[in-house]
């Protein structure tokens, strides 16, 4: 089953209201002083939630007991972001020692509040060379000027779903490659009832459609958020109007943003058995490797394959490249056993045996090099698309900021404006974003 995505959502959306911890936080004092071989209770929070999840999680932790007796486990599962920094802010006995996030916006925060601990001593002390166990991407949104406060816990790459059938039926022979292949064939593959009515759209740009955040629609372009000072710049990177110009195209040459509104408004929820692709209103979709997973346990009624999200015109040569995003886990500053949560940590992140059977469990993308080419992952080759993406040197994450992802939900409101032709100066637009953006980094660093 999927990371719970809902969640993830909601977590932008305290961000943006203030509600998550500043960087003037200052937490409780922990002790990287104990001896990790004697007898210790730790106490793991994490935020998945289904059946299935936690079925994995628990196993895992069997094994990391198995492996340390000396070390007992308590796993409380499905913590919010917002649940979590209030306990890692009051400390005391009740917070936990090793803590997990699905939010890798909230890294920045993380860091620099000093609520997680810095990784680095318990991996220089372990002879851990971190860039050779991790892909740079997956490193980068786990670190924070300097701080390597978390460590990635499993991933999630970002591609293209697209029906087999609907492709045979239009005469097309491959997925789209670039947005002009992606525009030509979501042409032909959309379909219209008899009163001009939608039955099936070839792609929906459409923002509010499930996983179609922007930022995850713009990774396509490789954008650069904040210049080497940490100053917006969405307003001076060129891939940002093209990024806008070309969803304006997908939408007009589909009928427009009203008629497709109006279509989505009908869809069914994201992770049911009436969701648009699965039902087949979508002829092509862009989500993550776990519905895979999902389609072949709704045993989809069409033949469907993968393959990675098209890519400007200009940067065909980066083809291949695709969002990526993941859980993330580290040691909180209050924890009194740091060196045997550590323990815990470099089993959950480093093990390989552990990584790829966690993966496999939850079809998830695996976070370290080792684990990404081992024989035991799941052979599907539908997933390993996933893989592929997410070993791509031009695949992207979205950088970590000290305010979390309020700078992602402030792109997200002015892309809503923007697809809604209610931005009518863009240039004008995206200067009023990052002074935006700007002046939240400067209220949340003082």
């Amino acid at each position: 089953m999927p990371i719970s995505r809902r969640r993830i959502r909601l977590s932008a959306a305290l961000a943006g209201a203030g509600l998550l911890i500043s960087g003037c936080a200052n937490p409780s004092v922990g002790n990287d002083r104990d001896d990790p071989t004697k007898p210790v209770t730790l106490t793991f929070w994490h935020g998945w939630s289904t059946p299935g999840e936690m079925k994995a999680i628990n196993d895992s932790i069997a094994r990391f007991e198995k492996l340390h007796r000396n070390i007992t486990v308590k796993v409380v599962p499905n913590v919010t972001d917002e649940t979590m920094n209030q306990a890692l802010r009051a400390g005391g006995d009740d917070a936990p020692d090793v803590v997990s996030s699905f939010t890798t916006n909230n890294v920045g925060q993380y860091c620099s509040s000093g609520m997680w601990a810095n990784l680095d001593r318990f991996m220089k002390k372990s002879g851990v060379d971190k860039e050779k166990v991790f892909p740079k991407t997956l490193l980068d949104y786990t670190s924070y000027q300097g701080k390597q406060c978390a460590l990635p816990l499993l991933a999630d790459s970002y591609g293209l779903y697209y029906n087999k059938d609907a492709f045979k039926k239009a005469g097309i022979t491959r997925p789209p490659q670039t947005m002009s292949e992606l525009k030509r064939d979501a042409v032909k593959l959309t379909r219209r009832a008899k009163d001009g009515s939608y039955q099936q759209v070839g792609f929906m740009p459409n923002f509010r459609l499930y996983q179609n955040s922007p930022d995850r629609m713009f990774a396509q372009w490789g954008p650069t958020y904040f210049d080497k000072h940490g100053k917006a710049q969405l307003a001076k990177d060129p891939a940002t109007k093209k990024f806008f110009a070309t969803q304006r195209e997908l939408i007009e040459a589909q009928g427009g943003y009203g008629p497709l509104e109006k279509f989505r408004a009908r869809f069914g929820e994201e992770m049911s058995s009436q969701n648009a692709f699965l039902t087949q209103k979508l002829a092509m979709h862009m989500d993550g490797e776990w519905r895979g997973l999902m389609l072949r346990q709704a045993k989809a009624k069409f033949g469907w394959d993968t393959a990675p999200m098209p890519v400007p015109d200009d940067q065909a040569d980066t083809y291949g490249r695709g969002y990526l995003t993941g859980t993330v886990a580290g040691i909180a500053h209050s924890s009194q056993h740091q060196n045997a949560a550590w323990e815990l940590v470099q089993f959950l992140t480093m093990n390989t045996e552990q990584v790829v059977r966690f993966a496999n469990d939850i079809h998830n993308v695996p976070s370290t090099k080792a684990a990404l080419k081992s024989p035991e992952l799941d052979a599907d080759p539908t997933f390993r698309t996933f893989l592929d993406i997410a070993q791509n040197r031009h695949s992207v994450a979205m950088p970590p900021s000290i305010n979390g992802g309020q700078y992602v939900t402030a792109l997200m409101d002015f892309s809503y404006d923007v697809e809604a032709g209610k931005v009518h100066d863009l240039d004008k637009g995206l200067r009023g974003l990052d002074a935006q953006i700007d002046a939240d980094n400067l209220q949340s660093e003082n």
